[in-house]
This record gives C-alpha cells, structure tokens and sequence, in this order.
C-alpha cells in the first residue's frame, strides 16, 4: 500500500508531501491545477520514462519519493529481489522509492536509500502498483499476467502445481540423459581420466591420518641421536649408572622402607606410606617404558627414505587433486568409481532414462488437458461476470473473452494425438481479448481503447478479479471520460467495492462529484502563487471541505448545490453500508 509520497521541483509543484490513506482516495480540482502532473511523478518513481522538462524551471534536479508498506505476501515477492542485489539489510515491512532527475539528463533510482538500476526499480515497482489511464505499469494489459490471473480466479492453484512438479521432474531426467549423450570422443577421453584417477589414489594405498603418523615419525628418525642421548640420561638418574650415582628408584626404596617403619609406630602415616608405594611403581614403569623406548631407537636411513617420499606422494596428490586430506582423496575415488560405472553403462541407463522421459510427458499432457479443461469452463464465467461489469459502467456493448493457444511441437507433451508445447503451467497460451462495440472484433486488451475507456475496462476487470488480484495499490486517471453522473455513481460504487471486497487501496482522479461522493479520503488540487511563480497544492478535505468542494464540481452555487454536495455523500454513504452489510 502507498503510504506516502513525496515531490520536489518536479513541473509546477514546488515541494508536496501527500499522505495517502487506506481505503478509497480521490483528487478533484480545476483542469491543469496538477492533479495529472501528481501522477506522473508517481510514474516516474516507479520506472517510467525521464524527460529533464519535468524538473521545475529555474532548478537542476526534480525529486520524488514513494514509500510502500508490504505485506506479508507481498514480502515474499519482494523481499528476495532485494536480497539477490545485497539490500536484506534495508529490507523489512515497508520499502522507500525514489528518483532524482538531473537538468544534465542524468537520473538516479534508489531503494531505501541504495543505488541502484532502473531495472530493478521496475522490477521492485512492478507488484506494488497500477496505474489505469495511461496504459504504462498496468499489469493487466500485459499477456503474461492473465493465466496466472486465470488461475487464480477459478482457484486452480493447486492443479497448476501439479504440472509444474511434473514438469520439473521431467527436466531433471532430461539434465541426466544429455550429460550422458556427449559425444563419444568426450565419454572416452572421461573414461580415462576418470580410470587414471582411480588407479592413481588406489595405487598410494593411503590410510586416514597417514600423514599425521609419518610427520611424527619424520621427527623421530631425524632426531635419533639426540632422543638417545636424553632418553639414556632420564633413564640412568632414575635406574643408576654406577655404584657411586644414586638412583632414584633406589632412593625411593630406601624412602620406603623408612615409611613402613613409621607407619608401624604411626598407623596414622600408613596413606601416606600407600602413597610413596604408588609412586614408587610409577617410576618403576618409567623406568620400563624408557628401556623400551631406547631399545627402539636406532638410526635408520633407508626408512627416513621411505618416509619422505611418502610424505612427498601424498602431498602430490592433495596438490593435484585439490584435497585437503587423504580421507578427501579416497572419497574423490569413490565418486570417481561411481561416475565410471555410470558412464560405462550409459546405454543401459539413456535407454531407461527415455521410456521415463516419455511416461512424464504423457503424465504431464494428461495433468496439463484436464487442467486446461478446467481453465476454459472458468474463463467463461470470467467472461459473464466481466462482461457484466462492464455494462453497469455504461459500456453494455462490449464483449470479453479468453483467448486459448496451443502450440505443436515434436519434443511435446503427449495430449491426445497431439505433440504440444507445454512449461511449468501447461499447454495454454491464454490472453484477454475485448470488443467495446457492437459488430467490432475481439483484440488484445492493450490494442482495443485508451484514457478513460481502458481505465472504465480495467475497473470492469478488477472488479471481477478483485478476489484474486494481489496489486494493492490501483490508481483510476481518466476514468470519468465520457460518462455522466448516474454512471458516475456506479463507478464510484464499483471502485470503493474494490477497497471493501478486495482489499485493495484505491487512488482516482476525478471531475465527477457522484464519484468523488465515495471517497474515503478527498484532496483538493490546486493551482497557487507565491513570489510570483504558479506552484502546485493539496489539501485534505474535511467534511466542511468535501461538500464546498463538491458544491463547485457540480457547477452551482448557493444552499441548493450544498444540499446537492450532502445528498451525494448521503447516497454514498447508503451504498456503502448496503455493500458491507
């Protein structure tokens, strides 16, 4: 929802900060008071064309500013486009656009205060806003928003699902069998490598930790003479050496023996006397692990030898194979093994992997037929209902259909006797077509009306839609276009039905009083001077407002056009509770 809006320097509005309010909002006022200017500033935040004759005369840069609350949903929509392009941080329940345009022809977009490119403005715009009148960011003129739109409608989401899981099954087979169809000098030179890399590790006959076991064992063999040498000198102080060096196995004998003398006249020193006995055997083991351990010292050159090259072939083989151990290296294989099994059998699997291939595409043609099926029955309820619409707004002459294509092609879903091409949601190619008279031809939407007669199609389309259509903000210029009051009361109905039973929030320029008497919110715009330069204003309208402001829109004066201002927010007002209750 547009909360608020922001211009400065931008035609003749000097500096404007509009807040915008839930529900239904219209702007009245005199012809070039601003109100189109208002929403071509709106236009240009969201993506549209830059023309350095919209920055105010007598300054260098035009700004405008847009904020938008999201919602839970449009969160999910919106939410990872800014993650892609590094903004999460900036990201949360509302999102800031603005654009700056230069007199030099330069102009910069932002997100939330960010850089960034015109493409992801639009791309970021897209879902927040509609703009009906003017035929740019209008979602519901481009092609590619009616199947979804379709869908929608007849609540076919979970159909649509269905075919698009199938079809992303079918992909991953398809993947499969074109990495084993490479040409045949590419799987025999993958078979080699894949085999010498599988010899090469087998060969090493490498064991986890080895490396860790032979840098230990490297030290050791460097290190012989000077690990006797010490071992030697711990073991002789504590065995003894001769008779005239105290050993201290002997020592702690003879410390024993006195224990045990002082232990029979003081039982109370007997822990301790258990003590130095524990330690005594401790040392004793020392002593044991230290003869061993010199036993197995000796200088071994031809082993070191060994070691080294051991260490050196390992290494190799990290380096080569970009592994971090040998743990790593012996898995490098088994996958290796893995893809040479696969690639030696590959007829085999290409064979099964085609009669799968064909099951998904007969699976996927079923799913897409009867969902298609479901499609056409749904479209022309949307047709009745559209067309309907469209006759409670003066335009009983037009007709509205769904367009459905198909589209043959020889690697196709199988529907019938038939090849057709299909994607995540089917075998459709739907468009809206629209007649707006009698005898005339159905046409795409974008090609058939414009100003107030497309926004008078679009209002009968969203009215339609209004439960499936998740654009929150619409904005209606021009919509009043060749109708008059009584018709104008139902357009007004028919746009606060949208804020009522859609959901949406709804921003409509208007010259209709009957119209503009359906507001939940109303600004008045006009045209201002002030140092002698013609600047642009807006006012909210309280009730007082409302009615002095629809007084002079229905043309007359004095207490019978005030009476005829509060019989229209009368009437209103009844049409609206009638509607919601």
């Amino acid at each position: 929802m547009l909360l608020e809006l922001f211009i400065r320097n931008f035609a003749i509005i000097d500096e404007l900060r509009l807040q915008i309010k839930p529900g239904f909002n219209v702007l009245t006022g005199e012809t070039g008071a601003g109100k189109s200017i208002i929403l071509d500033a709106v236009m240009l935040v969201l993506g549209g064309r830059a023309d350095t004759n919209m920055v105010r005369a007598g300054t260098e840069t035009a700004y405008v500013e847009a904020t938008f609350s999201l919602s839970p949903e449009l969160q999910t929509a919106v939410l990872p486009l800014l993650e892609a392009e590094g903004l999460e941080e900036e990201a949360g329940e509302e999102v800031l656009l603005a654009r700056e345009l230069r007199m030099n022809g330069r102009n910069i977009c932002r997100i939330n205060g960010r850089a960034v490119s015109l493409s992801l403005l639009r791309e970021i715009a897209a879902p927040l806003i509609d703009i009906h009148g003017q035929g740019e960011h209008l979602s519901l003129l481009k092609p590619r928003s009616h199947l979804p739109l379709l869908d929608s409608f007849a609540r076919l989401e979970k159909e649509r699902e269905g075919v698009a899981k199938e079809v992303s099954g079918l992909q991953q087979v398809q993947k499969e069998m074109a990495a084993l169809r490479q040409n045949e000098r590419q799987r025999v030179q993958r078979i080699n490598m894949l085999t010498f890399q599988i010899q090469e590790i087998s060969a090493a006959n490498l064991q986890i930790g080895e490396t860790d076991d032979l840098r230990d064992e490297r030290t050791r063999l460097s290190n012989t003479e000077h690990l006797t040498r010490h071992a030697a000198e711990a073991l002789a102080l504590l065995s003894g050496v001769d008779d005239e060096t105290p050993a201290a196995i002997d020592l702690l004998g003879q410390t024993e023996r006195a224990m045990i003398q002082l232990a029979r006249v003081d039982p109370a020193q007997e822990p301790q006397l258990e003590q130095l006995q524990g330690l005594a055997f401790q040392v004793s083991e020392l002593a044991a692990h230290l003869q061993r351990y010199l036993d197995s010292l000796e200088f071994n050159p031809e082993r070191l030898d060994f070691v080294e090259e051991r260490l050196e072939l390992i290494h190799t083989l990290k380096r080569k194979y970009q592994a971090a151990d040998e743990a790593e290296l012996l898995t490098m294989r088994e996958q290796a093994e893995k893809e040479l099994d696969t690639i030696t059998h590959s007829e085999e699997r290409i064979a099964a992997l085609e009669k799968e291939e064909e099951k998904r595409l007969r699976q996927i043609g079923q799913l897409a037929a009867a969902l298609s099926e479901q499609r056409q029955a749904a479209a022309q309820t949307l047709a009745v209902a559209v067309e309907a619409e469209l006759a409670h707004l003066s335009m009983s002459g037009a007709r509205f259909q769904v367009d459905f294509q198909t589209e043959p092609a020889a690697n196709g879903a199988f529907v019938g006797n038939e090849r057709l091409a299909y994607d995540q949601s089917g075998i459709d190619k739907v468009e809206f077509l629209l007649s707006t008279n009698p005898g005339e031809p159905l046409k795409p939407m974008a090609k058939v009306a414009s100003g107030g007669e497309t926004a008078r199609l679009m209002l009968g389309l969203k009215t339609a839609l209004a439960q499936v259509d998740a654009t929150p903000t619409l904005i209606f210029d021009e919509i009043d276009q060749g109708i008059g009051g009584r018709v104008g009361d139902v357009v007004g109905q028919k746009l606060w039905g949208l804020t009522a039973v859609g959901q949406h929030q709804v921003i409509v320029v208007t010259h209709l009083p009957q119209l503009a008497g359906y507001g939940d919110a109303h600004f008045h715009v006009s045209k201002q001077v002030k140092d002698g330069r013609t600047i642009t204003a807006v006012e909210d309208l309280d009730r007082n407002g409302r009615i002095t402001e629809l007084a002079a829109m229905l043309g007359t004066q004095g207490v019978h056009a005030r009476g005829g201002a509060e019989s229209i927010l009368a009437q209103a007002n009844h049409a609206k509770h009638r509607q919601t209750s």
